[in-house]
């Protein structure tokens, strides 16, 4: 009965991860934290639900969750997952079910081997923030996050009477040695055209820009947002406010209300055909940010871009075949001068000529009439314009709402208005006079950013202008809102965004100081998109011809990756065994070993120098007393205060020992 009592297994913890699970806690919550914004509120819940209660269960020491819960648990976190993606493949549902993996992992922690692995998933969870964007912050973060979860590591096998300072020094160091190797696999493994992290992600989030259909307060309300469309920077002088027209999408559907183009891109082969070019080329790059559409910006009129897998569209618009859901880097060729489709197919301008019956026909009526007194279809567009900027018409960020027919209310009733609104309603007027017209999406203007040079086009440069069809001169292109609110293509929407400076971060007045501070972070992150996350087979062929190597392929650049990985494990191995060699010999424990040779006889295990000295003085033929001054003079030298003259007599009675 006794050996049953004795042998029973304690069913709860033993306290013994006390010291190392806080920090193994501290290292998942920082993996997690780029994923909280993007992960159903629930997970983040479960992880902070399941730490707590892990670590209430090594206080208390009680046992940890039975089995079954533990199964059930993982089931209905599964099917939650499942739930809420309709997937489990993917950045989004994979780093969700990382996080449950880590929540209900806690619940089984028993050994230092299962906090092993819940430092492997805080690893899979920072690498795979990557995955979704690779901010400028990201690489602070990286550093920070593979830090601590080192240090969390070093703090299970820790010494009670170890620092924290000491594990943080010593994750620190190994970091630093594995940095320089990082920087050449980097730098010189082969590149391929799309990097690895280039994948579709949460395409459930919404995305700020402009889409591919256009109705009265679409663009109104998406001009009031300061986030980054494109970057642009160009190679020479900087086209004038009013000439930075970024081409996007045509509309060319009217239903009464709302604007339709194409919805998916179609390609041709002749649309430059059609385009007569005159005047000095544009050359420039775009960094443009993911839209999740197939419209790729560029100044009007584009001619030419280096985009793989990009054309030019039947409408002259720039689109690709696949999705914009990652950051893409473009060169592009754009005049300023041209004329499109002047010897156009008739039919074709039937497009443009819709309008839909019975709809805004106050509008229409008063289109034909102002028509029919107009000499020509110039006059009558200058009319239009004349009636635009005489009469009283405001440009206003908040329209009050139209009805059914928004352009019969605009004109005659509200007269009050964002682009889309003067547009549209010139667009309608034109077609009621027989004047092909189109409506095109994009954005107008941008600010220069003196530090690093670059255009900033941000969302709240979002606009809508008109190109008409005249004959002998093809589409050009006519801007409603010039004839209202001037100074909105002269300065542009963004060149407003000093205004909100100080509201962005959380002041009521505009400052210049925080202004300028957004436009240094702006072009941190240009420079950081350009050189590292641009970093692609041409930037690298162009550094490996600029480090002399001529004509760089994969097997030379995988050659000079060996020689330099060899290189630098040679060096850091020889820190290493510089930093760790052991220490030199004690000249005092020399002297000492040359007394236990001159005594033929071997020390024993664990016997002190006095207990040699007697077994000496009693089995071999040495003088007692030279023995026993020998072995004062080595505890004197050896473990004393230091006293002078000690080692000399160590080594003088030594040497006169026969």
């Amino acid at each position: 009965m006794g050996w049953g009592l004795t042998m029973a297994k304690a069913r709860g913890t033993d306290g013994s991860l006390l010291a190392s699970l806080p920090w193994t806690l501290v290292a998942l919550a920082f993996s997690l934290l780029p994923h909280v914004p993007y992960i159903p509120i629930w997970i983040t819940g479960a992880l902070i639900a399941c730490a707590l209660w892990r670590y209430s269960i090594e206080v208390r020491r009680k046992p940890v969750p039975p089995t079954l819960l533990r199964a059930a648990l993982a089931l209905i976190c599964f099917l939650g997952v499942l739930g809420t993606y309709r997937t489990i493949s993917g950045v989004g549902p994979g780093s969700a079910l990382l996080a449950v993996m880590a929540a209900l992992k806690l619940l089984e922690t028993r050994h230092r081997r299962d906090q092993f692995v819940l430092l492997f998933i805080a690893i899979f969870l920072v690498m795979s923030a990557l995955l979704r964007e690779q901010y400028l912050w990201s690489l602070p973060y990286l550093v920070l996050g593979i830090v601590l979860i080192m240090t969390a590591w070093l703090r299970m096998s820790a010494d009670t009477s170890e620092s924290v300072r000491h594990s943080f020094r010593t994750s620190g160091r190994l970091f630093v040695y594995a940095a320089p190797l990082a920087i050449a696999m980097w730098v010189f493994f082969p590149r391929i055209a799309t990097p690895f992290w280039s994948i579709p992600i949460d395409t459930s989030m919404a995305v700020s820009g402009i889409s591919d259909t256009m109705s009265p307060g679409d663009i109104s309300s998406l001009s009031q947002s300061d986030a980054v469309a494109f970057r642009v920077r160009f190679d020479g002088r900087v086209p004038a406010p009013r000439d930075r027209y970024w081409r996007g999408l045509i509309l060319h559907r009217f239903d009464g209300r709302a604007w339709t183009g194409i919805k998916e891109p179609s390609f041709t082969n002749r649309a430059r055909d059609n385009l007569e070019v005159s005047g000095a080329a544009v050359k420039y790059q775009v960094t443009l940010e993911p839209t999740r559409q197939h419209w790729v910006f560029a100044l009007d009129i584009p001619y030419f871009t280096d985009l793989s897998r990009t054309f030019l569209g039947s409408q002259h618009q720039l689109a690709r075949v696949q999705p914009i859901d990652q950051r893409i880097a473009y060169e592009a060729v754009s005049y300023l001068d041209y004329r499109i489709d002047v010897n156009i197919d008739q039919r074709r301008l039937r497009w443009y000529l819709d309008l839909p019956d019975g709809r805004n026909r106050r509008t229409t009526s008063l289109a034909r009439e102002m028509r029919a007194t107009a000499g020509s279809d110039q006059e009558f567009i200058r009319a239009v314009l004349s009636k635009f900027n005489s009469e009283e018409y405001y440009y206003t960020l908040q329209p009050p709402p139209l009805g059914s027919d928004p352009v019969d209310r605009f004109l005659f009733e509200t007269r009050q208005g964002f682009c889309e609104h003067y547009a549209s309603a010139f667009a309608v007027m034109m077609r009621a006079a027989g004047i092909p017209t189109r409506i095109v999406l994009g954005y107008q203007g941008g600010e220069l950013n003196p530090v690093g040079g670059r255009l900033i086009v941000r969302q709240a440069d979002a606009h809508a202008w008109t190109e008409v069809w005249l004959d002998g001169q093809g589409w050009r292109r006519v801007d409603p809102t010039a004839a209202v609110a001037p100074e909105r293509v002269e300065a542009g929407r963004s060149g407003a965004m000093f205004d909100g400076s100080g509201a962005a971060w959380g002041l009521t007045a505009p400052s210049a100081l925080l202004h300028n501070l957004t436009l240094a972070w702006d072009a941190a992150n240009a420079r950081w998109n350009e050189w590292i996350l641009g970093y692609g087979p041409d930037n690298q062929s162009r550094f490996m011809e600029w480090l002399g190597m001529d004509n760089p392929d994969w097997r030379k650049m995988m050659l000079s990756l060996i020689t330099i990985v060899i290189g630098l494990i040679v060096i850091i191995s020889a820190l290493l065994m510089l930093r760790y060699r052991p220490p030199p010999p004690d000249r005092v424990a020399i002297l000492y070993r040359r007394f236990v040779d001159k005594t033929g006889l071997t020390p024993s295990i664990g016997e002190t120098p006095r207990l040699f000295s007697l077994r000496v003085q009693h089995d071999s033929t040495l003088p007692a007393e030279a023995v026993r001054s020998i072995t004062n003079t080595y505890l004197d030298a050896r473990y004393g205060p230091p006293g002078p003259g000690l080692l000399s007599k160590l080594e003088s009675e030594i040497a006169s020992l026969k």
